[in-house]
């Protein structure tokens, strides 16, 4: 059914008739044929959009043929419409000019809701739609606020009054009087909006933002403190859109809404969280892949200058490890020195009887840890934690077994029963940054068959939370632990084949030897 344009039998005010819109007062609304569709039409609110400094829409691009006359008749096209609509909405007592003489008197009034100007004539007009202004006759022209018409011309200052009550004999003071009249905020009957929405606004970092501001007997609307990024809708300044590109965190956005008797202001909260946590890849190792990063990067983490000083040199190491096979000591991680018979590195590998073994020293001298019985099974997925509290590693004999105790290692969050084994009583040397390697040794030793997910270090023994840590075996996000992680790589989790990602630092992997599928769907 057709939107009929009716205008009430007193002249000021229009209904759509067919519409969800309310009931408007005369001289507020002017229809013009869309710049992009010349077949449709937008209604735009002139009060609301002085108030406001854009255009406001009350119909947008709407087609002319939803529109009918009054009497139901049809419009034959756009143009056609939009002069009707304007014509019904612009048509309270006065639609020309009128030029008063000597003897004519205007007295102004406000209705009882303060949004009508009521004039002694019959004539009605809404709050804010019309200015006075002093010609140059020394006279007052009462115009049309949002285009300048006149509507009444040269009214004397001894011919104006104010519910019945002279104006000031002053031109300049009596316009001023009349604008006081014709743009009234308050009144003592009428009611204050008040902002009914949400004022917490949560979002999912990445996604767009969709709020529409509500308030009851709201009329104007304003917005400070957008975060850039987000802006209103063309059309409906109560609607905010985007937001996509804002950071994590929370963001304070002051909303307003305001009609002829007041205002109500809030401050919505934007909360914007991190995406969900969601694990569903690894890196496949066979052959002579390998990870390579700048070692350089975790000097301090994981280098260390002399022997163990204490917790300045602690660091905790954690993986996931899927083995295919134990046919080969298969190293899963290597950190230090190039010179690996001379130079301390650190080293964890599986042995052929599918047992865990980690050295900590050179090929010379080490202290060394391994599983007394076989760790890993091939096919399932096992968590592995070592920890090293930063204490000294050598080279003393009767010092072993503090030595040994330096590092605990976890595996699915338990202490495996170990065997303790020591080159010349320990390693009391420096641990220098040339190797950073995950599947490879210096030659040789590659992973031969396995896969391997969300690789973390700390640079302090998290030897107390190993149990938050593991997680009861289910991955979880590393950073918003108690203490998070200082290099986390997630292993296939939002990379893009060449290059895994450090998503705390900056020291990222590159694949060696390998394709975009060594990235594959398996993941613990």
């Amino acid at each position: 059914m057709a939107i009929k344009v009716i205008r009430n039998d007193a002249g000021n005010c229009v209904n759509f008739l067919g519409s969800s819109n309310p009931v408007y007062w005369n001289a507020c609304l002017t229809a013009v044929v869309d710049s992009t569709y010349s077949d449709r039409i937008n209604v735009i609110n002139d009060v609301r959009t002085v108030i406001e400094g854009e255009d406001v829409y009350e119909f947008f691009q709407v087609p002319y043929t939803d529109f009918a006359q009054a009497d139901g008749t049809s419009f034959s096209d756009a143009t056609e419409a939009s002069v009707y609509i304007t014509a019904q909405c612009n048509a309270a007592g006065n639609t020309g000019s009128f030029v008063l003489s000597s003897a004519d008197t205007i007295n102004f009034n406000i209705d009882s809701t303060s949004t009508t100007i009521l004039l002694g004539n019959g004539d009605s007009y809404a709050v804010n739609s019309i200015q006075a202004v002093a010609n140059d006759d020394n006279h007052i022209n009462i115009v049309k606020h949002t285009s300048g018409n006149i509507l009444y011309k040269d009214l004397r200052v001894a011919g104006a009054s104010i519910s019945g009550v002279a104006v000031t004999q002053t031109l300049a003071t009596a316009v001023n009087e009349l604008n006081s009249l014709f743009t009234n905020t308050a009144s003592a009957s009428g009611t204050a909006p008040a902002i009914t929405s949400n004022t917490t606004i949560n979002l999912t970092a990445g996604e767009t933002l969709n709020y529409e501001l509500v308030a009851t007997n709201g009329v104007a609307y304003e917005w400070s403190g957008l975060p850039s990024g987000i802006t209103t809708v063309d059309g409906n300044v109560r609607k905010l859109i985007g937001g996509s590109s804002l950071d994590i965190g929370s963001y304070s956005i002051t909303a307003k809404a305001i009609n002829y008797f007041g205002e109500d202001t809030q401050t919505l909260t934007l909360n914007v969280a991190a995406p969900p946590y969601s694990n569903t890849k690894s890196v496949e190792f066979e052959n002579q892949d390998y990870l390579g990063a700048n070692a350089a990067l975790l000097d301090g983490v994981l280098g260390r200058s002399g022997n163990g000083s204490g917790s300045s040199d602690a660091w905790t190491f954690h993986m996931w490890y899927k083995p295919d096979n134990f046919s080969s000591g298969q190293v899963l991680f290597y950190f230090g020195d190039s010179d690996v018979i001379n130079g301390g590195h650190i080293e964890l590998r599986t042995t052929t009887s599918g047992k865990l073994r980690f050295s900590y020293g050179s090929s010379n001298n080490y202290i060394r840890r391994t599983t007394t019985n076989q760790a890993f099974t091939a096919g399932n997925w096992y968590n592995i934690i070592i920890t090293y509290n930063g204490g000294t590693t050598g080279a003393s004999s009767a010092d072993l077994s503090d030595y040994y105790s330096r590092f605990n290692i976890y595996i699915n969050g338990t202490s495996p029963s170990l065997e303790d084994a020591h080159g010349n009583y320990g390693w009391s040397g420096q641990i220098d940054s040339d190797n950073l390697r995950v599947g490879r040794y210096s030659s040789g030793n590659y992973i031969s068959g396995g896969r391997v997910d969300e690789i973390a270090i700390w640079e302090s023994d998290q030897n107390s939370n190993v149990s938050d840590i593991y997680n009861g075996g289910t991955t979880h996000d590393l950073s918003q632990l108690a203490t998070a992680p200082t290099h986390w790589w997630r292993m296939g989790d939002g990379d893009t084949y060449s290059t895994i990602q450090d998503n705390v630092g900056s020291a990222h992997f590159v694949m060696y030897n390998m394709t975009a599928a060594n990235i594959v769907t398996d993941a613990p």
